[in-house]
């Protein structure tokens, strides 16, 4: 996407509704690194904008209304998760805005008015009302647009300078075709849940895997041998450290040559019946290739980041930051359509 039209569309379409706010000084400082500051109307307006994302489009995973305050894995709270992710963010991006010298970077005539249409679309868009709850003064709109762009641009001269590749050998995919021998259960209890398996039902699923391997291993086509017999053969690429379709069947087929079969493998709920069809799956392998090379670039630019955060004092002013609470307002985004024009699709509370 473009960057015109990527800052467009993130700035152009939040909606909010009140149910409480504790005071917010526009001008306060939440985070410093040197002589850039973040201020509280930035640092509002972004967690905003993020917010208006979950809201939006994964409340409905993550729990729905009351999503802020269900328990996320690492032990917090969503809204103090992702909070604390966005703090996170405000300090890499005032380090960033302060390291742009030392990468000749800087914002273009074109970066410049995709800013202002950012600002102009969002104006548009939102009541004075609801640009007051998010902070949305053309001034913060801008200064958060402002700063996603230097990060964009930060990052890309970061990770041209990292000395990082992928070889061949690191990237390699194989590819095969497998059959899937579910086990199942027979059980005639009334407790739905009761999904145990006996022995003697493991077996007969094993037995019926093993005929299957036995007539395989004489078929020229075993996907369509698989079909002939009523049941369906998928398809998947692999290297050692992948766990699908099971880490069981990976182990067996990763020792084998194109063209070979595993035989029978269990796994705790399956039997299964693979062949390997190639040693390098060129198209999976090149999108691995890609897939570790982001990987070894993103670990170079956090290297960077935790290098000038030791370097440089960062002062965070949590009490302000406190006060943006996600649970006292919602945030959602418009529904724009095709021909520009939005309707609002923030809920009361």
């Amino acid at each position: 996407m473009k960057k015109r039209a990527l800052i467009l569309a993130l700035a152009g379409i939040m909606a909010a509704s009140l149910t409480g706010c504790g005071s917010l000084k526009d001008d306060a400082v939440v985070v410093k690194a040197g002589d850039e500051e973040i201020t509280a109307g930035v640092a509002n307006f972004y967690a905003r904008y993020t917010q208006a994302q979950y809201e939006t489009y994964f409340a409905s995973y993550f729990g729905g209304d009351d999503m802020w305050t269900k328990n996320a894995s690492d032990g917090k709270t969503y809204e103090e998760s992702i909070k604390e992710t966005l703090l996170d963010d405000l300090k890499n991006m005032a380090l960033l805005e302060k390291h742009m010298k030392d990468y000749d970077v800087k914002l273009t005539k074109a970066d410049k008015k995709a800013i202002d249409d950012a600002a102009e679309e969002f104006d548009k868009a939102n009541s004075q009302k609801k640009k007051d709850k998010v902070s949305g003064s053309e001034e913060n709109v801008k200064r958060v647009m402002t700063l996603m762009v230097i990060e964009q641009k930060m990052r890309s001269a970061i990770v041209a300078e990292a000395n990082v590749n992928v070889t061949d050998e690191e990237a390699v995919q194989k590819h095969m075709q497998y059959v899937e021998f579910d086990y199942t259960t027979s059980s005639d209890s009334s407790d739905s849940s009761d999904t145990t398996v006996s022995d003697d039902e493991k077996k007969q699923v094993k037995e019926k895997a093993a005929a299957f391997a036995e007539g395989a291993k004489t078929a020229e086509d075993f996907a369509a041998y698989a079909t002939g017999l009523g049941t369906e053969a998928k398809d998947a690429t692999f290297d050692s450290d992948s766990v699908s379709p099971s880490k069981e069947v990976v182990k067996a087929a990763d020792k084998l040559g194109e063209g070979e079969l595993t035989g029978v493998v269990e796994s705790d709920t399956a039997c299964y019946v693979a062949k390997v069809t190639s040693l390098n799956d060129e198209a999976a392998t090149e999108s691995k290739k890609q897939s570790l090379l982001t990987e070894k670039q993103d670990k170079y630019y956090k290297k960077v980041l935790k290098k000038w955060k030791k370097e440089e004092k960062i002062t965070v002013h949590k009490g302000t930051w406190n006060k943006i609470d996600f649970t006292k307002l919602s945030v959602k985004a418009k529904d724009t359509s095709t021909t520009g024009t939005s309707t609002d699709s923030a809920s009361g509370n």
